[in-house]
């Protein structure tokens, strides 16, 4: 029950964040992948996330190929309404502009 909550979780964090004009990987589990415009763009984006009580992992070469850097985020069972709206707002908030693609 926990798992099948946290990919519902995951997949209601997917569709907020690409609505809000980030690129995301469509979860198959409890994993969302954002994709950063660079590598250092990436670490900034994760710090600043953090800095607003958001944590995220951060994936840059050599850990992944050259151009996809991302930030990582593992979905919870426990996170609730109020919790996911708040982590949206702040990693689309401190997103580097690069990363938005215009909605429209």
């Amino acid at each position: 029950e926990r798992a099948a909550r946290a990919g519902e979780v995951a997949t209601e964090l997917y569709g907020r964040l690409t609505a809000a004009g980030l690129t995301a990987v469509r979860p198959d589990a409890a994993v969302v992948s954002v994709r950063a415009p660079s590598a250092d763009a990436a670490v900034k984006w994760a710090a600043d996330c953090r800095t607003a009580g958001v944590a995220v992992g951060c994936f840059r070469p050599p850990s992944v190929p050259d151009g996809i850097s991302r930030l990582r985020l593992t979905a919870r069972a426990d996170l609730t309404e109020e919790q996911i709206t708040a982590a949206v707002a702040t990693i689309a908030a401190t997103a580097p502009r690069e990363a938005v693609t215009p909605l429209g």
